[in-house]
């Protein structure tokens, strides 16, 4: 069981430049306080595995426009190009849950099963989920 995750909040949805991320898991003592940063507190090798987040959410449907996403860390089986049913391997993906709003007000959550761009694959997606979440 995974009890970790990062929860990015965007005060004014569409405007991907201001959100305030928070990392909530266990350490080795059990409980921590969540650690939070602003845009401005995240670091700068960090910035492009951010701006992968961003653009998964920028292919969101219009109207709707990310308020609040939720990632979790994942292992995903890996399997044989010759045969689709023969596992090889895993590998550690990032998953990510979209709480998005419209204009009129509506409020709909979208997972990796609406959009499969909400699984990041890309090794420094993985690696910043886990910069910030630290045992």
């Amino acid at each position: 069981m995974n009890n970790a995750e990062i929860q990015i909040q965007f005060p004014k949805p569409g405007e991907w430049r201001e959100f305030t991320l928070t990392a909530i898991y266990q350490d080795a003592g059990g409980y921590r306080p969540p650690a939070r940063y602003t845009a401005a507190e995240i670091p700068a090798e960090q910035a492009p595995a951010m701006q992968a987040v961003v653009a998964a959410l920028v292919g969101l449907a219009e109207p709707w426009q990310a308020a609040q996403v939720w990632a979790h860390l994942m292992t995903a089986t890996i399997y044989s190009e010759d045969d689709p049913y023969t596992p090889v391997g895993q590998r550690a993906e990032v998953a990510l849950d979209v709480e998005a709003v419209n204009p009129q007000g509506g409020r709909r959550v979208f997972t990796p099963y609406d959009y499969p761009a909400f699984i990041l694959d890309d090794p420094a997606a993985v690696e910043f989920f886990k910069y910030f979440i630290r045992p």
